[in-house]
């Protein structure tokens, strides 16, 4: 009875927020080109019809989280997965492996009418939206959270809300956990069957698609960067570059819609210290002091040529991003302070070296110190397919 009233109550809760926010999202859409499609498909339904039924529907966020169950989409049948994606960019990952089956997640009361029954649900990590787990659950599918975590700087936001997710736990069967403090952690919020198995991410690390011609020179990749790493990174490699003039610095902006704004400062810093410089989308050629990797899905391609790889997202307070997929190459890898949502996988690699920003340009020139990195363990994902192939 609790249970019924409380989906109720959080429907009637949604449905006002969704209703009261439904004008600033269709001017959302309207001004931000990164929302011109998931928010129409995802508040809107426009051009988003109902998966097909009887599947098994994956739910992922980002690019990143979208490449991770790969290993997972590819031993499956493909005609029975169904997935979603809240961003651009991670439907673009996911139309890659189920170009038919794959849409934009709607938002939660309109799934009353939009989800259809399916055979498993598998969610990624932190997407906890309530009434996808419920209404999945009550129209017959297993529910299952998988590669589950909860950083140092979340958990205490989590712990303020710990009555929400006892109740949300208990729309979910089985919880796949990164390490046993995420477990601790998860059993505090009410999660049950829950079992360690490490990070999905480093389960089936990505390979190269292509070989690029690597440069006679020292390379050094700024990877997965957000707003203000693009301009630490430069600061630091004009540094570099005045003991070490031949070196070369490949910039990779984390989202695209960023690409122009990178260009535009990569731009006025090579016009200052006299630099050539050009986009990747021009020439895959790296033969300009500073390259722009204007595109997608090249970043493990560089990661195999790279000597040096500044990993963003930590120097900025983001939660840092996987550092897998350079260190399956031995690059010497530096991060920030602030890689709270990578603990898992930063653990599971020797070799990576932490700064804070204001020690970034003097580790880079001081980087025949560095070690190169290692990757000391990997995860077993048969559990997971186990679990789903038991429902088939």
């Amino acid at each position: 009875m609790l249970d019924k009233f409380f989906l109720a109550l959080y429907a009637l809760l949604v449905t006002v927020i969704y209703i009261l926010a439904l004008p600033f999202l269709y001017f959302l859409s309207k001004r931000k080109t990164k929302y011109k499609r998931s928010i129409p498909a995802r508040f809107f339904l426009k051009r988003n019809k109902p998966l097909e039924t009887d599947g098994i529907l994956f739910h992922v966020c980002s690019f990143g989280e979208a490449r991770a169950i790969y290993p997972l989409l590819d031993v499956l049948p493909n005609e029975l997965l169904r997935l979603t994606t809240t961003t651009q960019t991670g439907y673009e990952a996911i139309s890659l492996k189920q170009k038919e089956q794959s849409r934009y997640l709607a938002f939660e009361p309109l799934l009353f009418s939009w989800l259809k029954p399916q055979k498993v649900l598998v969610v990624m990590e932190a997407e906890f939206w309530y009434l996808l787990f419920a209404l999945a659950k009550s129209r017959g599918a297993k529910t299952m959270l998988i590669n589950a975590r909860m950083s140092d700087r979340s958990f205490p936001k989590y712990k303020r809300m710990a009555w929400f997710y006892k109740m949300l736990f208990k729309q979910i069967d089985e919880v796949y956990a990164q390490s046993e403090l995420d477990k601790e952690r998860l059993v505090f919020l009410g999660a049950k069957n829950i079992k360690v198995i490490g990070n999905i991410k480093l389960a089936n690390i990505p390979n190269p698609t292509k070989a690029l011609t690597k440069p006679k020179h020292r390379l050094i990749c700024g990877a997965s960067t957000h707003e203000g790493e693009e301009q630490l990174i430069l600061e630091a490699f004009v540094k570099l570059k005045e003991v070490e003039p031949e070196a070369r610095l490949i910039l990779v902006p984390r989202h695209p819609e960023r690409f122009e704004k990178v260009s535009t400062l990569v731009e006025e810093c090579a016009s200052s210290e006299h630099y050539s410089w050009h986009n990747y989308s021009q020439s895959e050629a790296l033969n300009s002091d500073i390259i722009v990797a204007d595109v997608l899905g090249e970043l493990v391609n560089i990661y195999a040529i790279s000597d040096i790889v500044i990993l963003g997202g930590a120097f900025a307070k983001l939660g840092g991003h996987n550092a897998a997929e350079a260190a399956q190459f031995g690059c010497k890898i530096i991060s920030g302070e602030h890689y709270f949502n990578q603990r898992d996988i930063f653990s599971m690699i020797e070799g990576i070296s932490i700064v804070s920003q204001d020690n970034l340009a003097r580790r880079l020139q001081q980087h025949g110190q560095l070690i190169k990195t290692k990757i000391i363990q990997k995860t077993d994902i048969s559990p997971i397919l186990e679990s789903i192939r038991k429902e088939l």
